[in-house]
């Protein structure tokens, strides 16, 4: 998978277009893979009180954005960038930017 948990991402379409974050978790939508970032693709959400001390109200929660609208910034060339893989010796895949050949690592 190209996007993890950690990494920097710059979102290239939608209502966010341009803004970085740093993914919080990578999830299954309906629509496929969706990567959810603090602070970016902020939707409202009515809530009932679910027990007598939760409050009821409307929120701002993160939604997830398709991993298509979204790139890997790397960190050592500071570019949202393709991801390429690099095989290691024993087989291991690493991660790899296309602009300067750094690995990619993740640091959470």
């Amino acid at each position: 998978m190209n996007v993890r948990r950690g990494d920097t991402v710059m979102v290239i379409a939608g209502k966010d277009r341009g803004k970085r974050g740093t993914v919080e978790r990578v999830e299954k939508t309906k629509r496929g893979l969706g990567v959810v970032v603090p602070g970016l693709n902020m939707a409202k959400r009515h809530m009932r009180p679910r027990t007598r001390t939760q409050q009821a109200g409307i929120l701002d929660l993160p939604v997830p954005i398709h991993v298509s609208n979204v790139q890997v910034v790397c960190p050592r060339c500071d570019k949202p960038t393709r991801i390429a893989h690099q095989v290691l010796e024993g087989g291991r895949r690493q991660r790899v930017c296309k602009h300067c050949g750094e690995q990619i690592e993740v640091t959470s």
